[in-house]
């Protein structure tokens, strides 16, 4: 259907025009096999196998992910396999493996990619930059993505509670002339709640830019300079954390989501709107040239090259785990544990 967005007119599939029941039939055929079982792997494989599908899982033997695909009901030599003997059963790969793994695991998938199968991603990273990453898929099957705009967690809570959560789909190439229903249909059966279309490179530019961006990389710097700030001019920890972080994730942003940012002007204090008002202009032009430096860094290939020599290493999760120490032991967020331990929920 069309929907204007703003000012734009887009398409976007829902549920309605394309209910589950129709999603089955484009499918029935089909052996969805997942490719990886870490971040998008058991949202996306839980759902679709409670939704009807007929899937089954590829994981490495002897991984902590291959225990927690067992924990979570995948059989051994029934529907959870090793990555290669999955890749051949498959008539659709769902290749979601992070990007570092891959580019590792190309030469394995490819060699299992014959005429009229899907290669599926959730990220159009190895199809972009191909030259970096070798990802050239064969002329003769589909190349399709569905890409939740959350994480696996999310879609898997969600998809649980009878919710949905919006993806965008693409094709990035068509060979059998099945290529659109069978994304839509996938895309419905991970439990999107609308599809809006986008393709490959659209994808995984907006996606490092929002991820190193108001998702995750902004939002910590933002919290950090605020609550520095505070604590700089006397504020307890407790009361910064609270003031920073806890009020917008628990109160505010649940507020926004439901009914938009002019609500929640109209529906606070006088003192609140005026400030609100007078000062979102200035944030907004102090960071937007950061925000141009970043999407520059994206487009050029700068970002996917750092991702790619980073996470190939050896020693990977080990400065990973230095980096996450600093954030985790910082005082900020020992603050914040100590405030999601006094949340009534928990108590």
């Amino acid at each position: 259907m069309k929907l204007k967005f703003g000012t734009v007119e887009e398409d976007v599939v829902t549920r309605e025009e394309f209910p589950l029941e129709k999603a089955r039939e484009v499918l029935k055929d089909e052996v969805i096999a997942v490719l990886g079982y870490g971040v998008q792997g058991p949202g996306q494989a839980l759902n679709l196998k409670d939704n009807g599908f007929n899937v089954i899982v590829g994981q490495r033997k002897n991984s902590k992910t291959w225990d927690k695909a067992v924990a979570d009901g995948w059989v051994p030599g029934e529907t959870l396999f090793e990555l290669e003997e999955a890749c051949e059963k498959g008539t659709i790969l769902q290749f979601l493996l992070s990007d570092a793994g891959q580019i590792a695991l190309w030469p394995t998938v490819k060699k299992h990619l014959t005429p009229g199968k899907a290669l599926y991603f959730s990220h159009g990273f190895g199809v972009t930059y191909k030259d970096q990453t070798g990802i050239v898929p064969p002329e003769d099957v589909d190349v399709i993505l569905v890409a939740p705009k959350g994480s696996g967690t999310s879609l898997r809570r969600m998809f649980v509670e009878g919710r949905g959560l919006n993806s965008s789909f693409a094709i990035y190439q068509d060979a059998t002339g099945k290529a659109r229903e069978r994304v839509i249909a996938l895309g419905i059966g991970v439990g999107s709640g609308y599809l809006f279309e986008t393709d490959f490179y659209r994808e995984v530019t907006s996606d490092l830019t929002g991820e190193r961006g108001t998702l995750m990389g902004a939002i910590q710097g933002i919290f950090a300079a605020q609550y520095e700030v505070l604590r700089e001019n006397g504020h307890s920890p407790s009361e910064a954390f609270n003031e920073t972080v806890e009020e917008l994730t628990q109160s505010l942003m649940p507020l926004v989501a439901e009914n938009g940012m002019d609500w929640m002007y109209a529906n606070c204090s006088t003192t609140a709107q005026r400030g609100a008002l007078d000062w979102w202009k200035p944030f907004r032009d102090a960071s937007k040239p950061v925000f141009e430096q970043l999407y520059k860094s994206v487009k050029d290939g700068k970002e996917a090259a750092k991702s790619i020599e980073s996470n190939s290493k050896a020693d990977y999760r080990e400065k990973l785990e230095v980096e996450l120490k600093e954030l985790r032991e910082s005082e900020m967020w020992k603050a914040g544990a100590t405030v999601r331990k006094l949340r009534p929920e928990n108590n």
